[in-house]
């Protein structure tokens, strides 16, 4: 290599792609950036791992626009590519703590990536 930094390739789970398509431009933009870093194997200020997935694996990018808060949440566990599990906008009033139907769709869909990845993997 030429001293580049290689891009991993980005996967999208689920409907993660089409939630963060209706998040207004600056979250966009910021999750954007974010997925970006880790995709040249770096990591945003403003991502931190997930409770609950036992380490830095799991991480998840929290965003405030307008009083409200949306979040991106994203695996680096396999090597040489980037899964984004889900995105959602936060819609609980009480704490901070992630519902546990996202909780849920966040490990179903680690699942299939884990699938995905070794197909993929497999195949290049």
């Amino acid at each position: 290599m030429d001293g580049a930094t290689e891009i991993k390739p980005l996967f999208w789970m689920g409907s993660a792609l089409a939630n963060l398509r209706e998040f207004p431009k600056s979250v966009k933009d910021e999750f954007g950036f974010a997925l970006y870093q880790a995709q040249k194997g770096s990591k945003y200020i403003r991502t931190r791992p997930m409770k609950g997935f036992g380490g830095a694996s799991v991480l998840e990018i929290v965003e405030d626009d307008d009083g409200n808060t949306y979040r991106a949440v994203y695996t680096v566990r396999f090597k040489g590519a980037i899964y984004v599990l889900h995105a959602f906008q936060k819609k609980s009033k009480h704490g901070i703590k992630t519902p546990q139907s996202d909780v849920d769709l966040i490990k179903s869909r680690l699942r299939q990536a884990e699938a995905h990845y070794e197909q993929w993997k497999n195949r290049n």
